[in-house]
């Protein structure tokens, strides 16, 4: 952040991201396709609230703990940029993308809970999200220097094309059409086994 301008900026001002500094009533009134109307919109679809994220503690010096939490607050806004919803398979896809573009420890260690999905997702996450993460973590620039309160008015995609981050292929949308396919292969099954029961 040092060796950035903005960074630099974000360091000196140590703004806090709270529902109250956010002002998400405002956000809810933005144009779609805006950063704030993004953000907002999926916070409401995934049911979660900026003031969730827990206090940094254990760490003594106070610009690195600052560092810390703007890092924790700042992960809604990467869910929001790449529509990644909080379910474990998404947020270990974002903690994929958070390594490539931080190298922060902690994420790359969290990569390590996709040994803990389902056949399904692992699979998905080898062939479609890790690729994505890598590719688009390593290109992308660094996150952590952006003041998310200075872009909440600008237009989503070209804060995406000016940061080099592509969204992944919708994730709800997959597991969403995957349970319909199990529905119909279910219902077709039944509809044998009834058939073969009345002959």
């Amino acid at each position: 952040m040092l060796a950035s301008p903005t960074g630099r900026r974000i360091l000196r001002d140590r703004p806090r991201i709270t529902s109250t500094s956010l002002n998400l009533p405002r956000l809810r009134a933005l144009p779609a396709g805006t950063v704030g109307r993004t953000y907002v919109a999926w916070l409401d679809r995934e049911g979660v609230s900026p003031d969730t994220r827990a206090a940094v503690r254990y760490i003594d010096d106070e610009e690195c703990a600052y560092v810390m939490q703007r890092y924790r607050e700042c992960h809604d806004f990467y869910h929001a940029l790449t529509g990644l919803p909080i379910v474990r398979e998404g947020e270990v896809a974002l903690k994929a993308f958070e390594f490539a573009n931080t190298l922060l420890p902690m994420t790359g260690l969290s990569v390590f809970a996709a040994a803990t999905l389902k056949r399904s997702e692992r699979r998905r996450f080898a062939a479609i999200y890790l690729p994505w993460a890598l590719r688009n973590g390593l290109r992308a620039k660094e996150l952590i220097n952006v003041y998310w309160e200075e872009q909440l008015e600008r237009d989503v995609d070209e804060l995406r094309r000016e940061l080099g981050v592509e969204p992944p292929p919708d994730l709800r949308e997959i597991r969403r059409q995957e349970r319909e396919e199990r529905r119909r292969r279910k219902r077709e099954e039944e509809t044998k086994a009834a058939r073969g029961t009345q002959a």
